[in-house]
């Protein structure tokens, strides 16, 4: 049955679509949580802003006021003169009688119910004369037609709440075979659906949400800083402008907006009718429209408000008197840790977290592997490409013996600092000792690249050797406005992210975690712009000179170099635009130009991206540096709750300027992946991703490369990843991957690699 005070809950109820306005953001703000959404920065978390915990939590504490005392020729909610007898129907099937169901719940006290069989006629009078006030106390022996003692106690007034609908004019009409009591107190038209509270929006501050770590890595998401949304005080509901005449909630709002003044909207106008809420944020909102209506009443002299309303609240107010008294132990609990972490923390500004990894890894190929190298037998790093002086064509080395299989280890250490609570300072320290097994059968160039696992690498330029990965500092200029500028940023903590391939949980090769056409700068010195034009629509921008850990600053690193600096040698810049036209769907567009500097006369790996491998002039002379564009595009797609699609395409072109008499020319590539995502297979958080991928395929300009190129064949690698998530923050992950045409040499035998990872974060 439908509650007889609808109307009124429908008023307040609609609050919880409101969303009005709470002080919870102080309390949010104490304590802090750490956001996975960027997979580059997973485990760093933004630091506890300066602003004092008493004066953030005075603020969200919550004062319940007490409602005046209501009075009125009778203190039942069914407004009506009594007829000298009061008139209990009793529910329960009488002869030739209607049956009247009077089912009110009282507020604190127990409801009697009544269900015994009665003789022939109703037998349920209470034949007394009733007081101006009812008092609804019936404690007695009863005359022998009435068997019914109704033993408890009861409030003041008797509210008398009857769950059915109710006519226009009606707060509470009993059926039953009598004459209608006159209502005096006429109530507003109900809305024709039930009210709804489900999907509300949340009416408090959200703090800013930190990061889990903010880790940069080769691959994660772009996550921007969270940035606080404030809740936009509304005087006409006209001002929300997804708020419609129509929607069934409509007056509720209007009165809201424009009789109590407690409702807010967000800052882009909107009033996000069908966002979820707890009972915790009715609970805190119910009682900042309490407050305001204490201030209206206390400087009122008009009716403002109704009497019903009145009745209502009270009711609301001690159903959710468990709520709001759990509210004021969490505001007394955050206190106490607050206290705690501010006289423990090694710093009020600054949060540390951590990624450590142990990597046991193998790959065999059980034949010899033809490499692009004049010395085949030298460790990777060490050899050199060169052509045949007689054929003019690349020499060819085979790799006869299989790699041992190695442990290896991998450490990130992450400061993350915040001055304003919406600022980060990242200082990213790394160490490891990682060469994996696979690149013994790598070409010239290629070192990292198929089949080699992300995390099993060394970070710096010599194993066990602690370097500075990342440094850079992001601000707001706006809440849609960010800017990050910095010595050593990285570029794929803000560009071509998926939702997939992150290195944490996805795909776990450095030929999946990013286009292996991106980037010829994947640390470096200067600024990126992040602009969220929308909710579906973001757009980044960034310019970066090279500045990368693991490459000796004697040759690279030209950013920091006064002979070239920020704008000569080595540089990209690039712009990247992401639609999201759901949750679920994400789709990528990006395009990089690339400045890349010659070492030694040749444009090659590391810093040649988007060219896999190394280039002359065709003839084994020399080159200038070069310049490139890259045209990349990537998807993630959430078909189902377990089940996903993602996948890449790119493609560049690499031009080509001889020192020597030779004419000018360009090399082109390109790249492309699908895969298969399963997530929670399992388990809860778990992941499994499988896809196909060709990373790096020349269809034009072969002719320059003296090593990548093989003999025309197309490498292709499947790759198999599996997270599985043992506790929050210890997990392992095995990973398996086939790879075909090595080096592009159709005649390659296919490897095959193993890794199993362990992987902690703190």
């Amino acid at each position: 049955m439908v509650n007889n005070a609808t109307s009124v809950k429908a008023f307040w109820l609609s609050f919880l679509i409101s969303g009005a306005a709470v002080p919870l953001g102080p309390i949010a703000a104490t304590a802090q949580i750490q956001d996975t959404s960027t997979p580059e920065v997973a485990l760093e978390a933004s630091a506890v802003p300066t602003a004092t915990p008493d004066a953030a939590l005075a603020a969200g504490k919550i004062e319940i006021p007490q409602l005046a005392a209501i009075t009125a020729e009778t203190n039942s909610a069914v407004d009506r003169a009594l007829p000298q007898t009061d008139i209990a129907w009793v529910n329960r099937a009488l002869p030739k009688q209607d049956i009247a169901t009077v089912d009110r719940a009282l507020p604190q006290t127990d409801i009697a119910t009544v269900d015994r069989a009665l003789p022939e006629t109703d037998a349920a009078w209470v034949n007394r004369a009733l007081p101006k006030q009812d008092i609804a106390t019936v404690d007695r022996a009863l005359p022998e037609t009435d068997a019914a003692t109704v033993d408890r106690a009861l409030p003041q007034t008797d509210i008398a709440w009857v769950n059915r609908a109710l006519p226009k004019q009606d707060i509470a009409t009993v059926d039953r075979a009598t004459t209608t009591p006159e209502i005096t107190e006429a109530i507003r038209e109900l809305p024709p659906q039930e009210l709804e509270i489900a999907n509300s929006p949340q009416s408090q501050k959200v703090a800013e949400a930190s990061k889990v770590a903010d880790i940069s890595s080769e691959t994660g998401n772009a996550d921007d800083l969270s940035i606080q949304e404030d809740a936009a005080q509304v005087t006409s509901v006209s001002q929300l402008s997804d708020v419609r005449p129509t929607d069934w909630a409509f007056q509720a709002l209007q009165s809201l907006v424009e009789r109590y003044g407690c409702i807010a909207g967000y800052p882009d106008g909107t009033f996000r009718g069908n966002r979820a809420m707890t009972r915790y944020e009715f609970a805190a909102g119910l009682n900042a429209c309490l407050d305001q209506i204490t201030k209206q009443l206390g400087g009122s002299t008009g009716n403002l408000v109704k009497r019903e309303d009145l009745l209502a609240l009270q009711r609301l107010q001690e159903e959710f008197a468990a709520e709001l008294a759990t509210l004021r132990g969490r505001v007394d609990a955050l206190e106490a840790r607050t206290a705690e972490l501010e006289a423990n923390q090694f710093s009020t500004t600054t949060k540390l977290n951590g990624f450590a990894w142990f990597n046991l890894t193998g790959a065999f190929a059980g034949d010899r592997v033809r490499v692009e190298a004049t010395n085949g037998n030298a460790a990777p790093l060490d050899r050199v490409a060169g052509r045949d002086p007689v054929t003019n064509r690349p020499i060819v080395q085979r790799v006869d013996d299989d790699p041992e299989i190695t442990f290896s280890q991998l450490v990130w250490l992450t400061l993350t600092t915040s001055f304003t609570g919406k600022d980060e300072l990242i200082t990213q320290l790394a160490v490891g000792n990682g060469n994996s097994p696979a690149n013994q059968y790598t070409s010239t160039g290629l070192f990292n690249t198929f089949g080699t696992p992300f995390l099993d690498q060394t970070a710096g330029v010599n194993p066990n050797e602690v370097t500075l990965r990342e440094l850079s500092y992001r601000f707001p200029l706006s809440n849609r406005f960010q800017v990050v500028v910095g010595p050593r940023i990285n570029f794929y903590r803000y560009f071509d992210n998926n939702r997939f391939n992150f290195f944490v949980d996805g795909a776990s090769s450095f030929n999946s975690n990013n286009s292996p056409l991106l980037s010829a700068t994947r640390r470096g010195a200067g600024a990126v712009v992040l602009w969220d034009i929308a909710r579906a629509l973001k757009l980044r921008f960034g310019y970066l000179g090279e500045s990368t850990e693991f490459l000796p600053t004697s040759v690279f690193n030209s950013a920091s170099n006064p002979s070239q600096g920020l704008f000569g040698g080595t540089n990209t810049t690039t712009a990247e635009l992401t639609f999201s036209p759901s949750d679920r769907t994400n789709l990528r567009f990006l395009y990089s130009r690339s400045n890349i500097q010659q070492i030694g006369g040749l444009i090659g790996s590391p810093n040649s991206k988007p060219l896999n491998g190394v280039a002359d002039d065709g003839f084994g002379g020399r080159l200038g540096n070069s310049t490139a564009n890259t045209y990349s595009f990537n998807f993630d797609w959430l078909v189902t709750r377990r089940f996903g699609l993602f996948g890449r395409y790119g493609y560049a072109e690499t031009n080509i300027f001889p020192k020597t008499n030779r004419p000018d020319g360009t090399i082109k590539n390109q790249s492309y992946q699908l895969g298969l995502a399963f997530p929670d297979l399992f388990k809860e958080g778990a992941l499994l991703t499988v896809s196909y991928l060709v990373p790096f395929d020349f269809t034009g300009g072969r002719r320059f490369l003296i090593s990548g190129g093989g003999n025309g064949g197309t490498q292709y690698e499947i790759e198999a990843t599996y997270y599985f998530p043992i506790t929050d923050h210890v997990s392992i992950v095995p990973a398996f991957y086939a790879i075909g045409n090595a080096n592009n040499f159709d005649n390659n035998p296919t490897i095959f690699v193993g890794n199993l990872r362990t992987q902690f974060s703190f």
